[in-house]
């Protein structure tokens, strides 16, 4: 099981989801840091102490940044990126928000260049639904869904693109996950081409403010 694991809450809120994190470091693809809907504007020393733990635990440090779908410039998406390797050493950004229209692929390749050129070595996106085919080949790991339980059971179709791609480049995260279906959910992404995933129970408005229940042993 490879997880990717979104955990939008401070660490001073809720130590104890952040520990279980720590501890379980060795079972995720990656952690994504979001002290501030991104990096902030100042280092967070909550932040800091939390991402060296998960650092020294083995853990892939992805900084949040937020594309807006293309409305935010290069350079101030950049900015978010230097801030995050900066100040919590991140390896990667996970780019939320990302366009998924073929007109907007041309921009998207320009901005991950960017990104790598500032040394972010794992590249996530994420359009939330499949986008046109050449934005996979751009990432690291594209996220092909993000959506309740319910509309991944009931609504989920699959291009065929995607069966051409390694499952370790797609993930799906599901949120709205009853806990006794979560190993159910982790297996359901698997099979529909998906070696990351990330199942949690929470609800909206910030579904990924609690731990994610496989994360915490429920099933391995």
């Amino acid at each position: 099981m490879s997880l990717l694991v979104p955990l939008y809450v401070h660490p001073a809120e809720d130590p104890g989801a952040w520990h279980r994190l720590i501890t379980a470091a060795a079972g995720t693809y990656g952690v994504v840091l979001n002290p501030a809907s991104g990096p902030g504007e100042s280092p967070d020393p909550a932040f800091t102490a939390a991402a060296a733990a998960l650092r020294a635990a083995g853990a892939r440090l992805l900084g949040y940044v937020d594309t807006d779908y293309g409305v935010r410039g290069r350079a101030e998406v950049a900015e978010d990126v230097r801030r995050h390797r900066e100040w919590y050493a991140a390896d990667g950004c996970f780019l939320d928000r990302v366009t998924a229209t073929p007109d907007g692929l041309s921009d998207c390749r320009r901005l991950v260049r960017a990104v790598r050129r500032l040394g972010a070595g794992t590249v996530v996106l994420n359009p939330g639904v499949h986008p046109a085919p050449g934005y996979a080949r751009l990432a690291d790991l594209t996220v092909t869904f993000e959506g309740h339980w319910s509309t991944y059971v009931s609504a989920f179709s699959r291009p065929a693109w995607t069966a051409r791609l390694p499952p370790e480049r797609l993930c799906h995260l599901v949120y709205g996950v009853p806990q006794a279906l979560v190993p159910l959910a982790v297996r359901t992404a698997h099979e529909r081409g998906a070696a990351v995933c990330g199942p949690v129970t929470g609800e909206p408005p910030n579904p990924w403010a609690a731990l994610t229940p496989a994360l915490n042993g429920t099933e391995r």
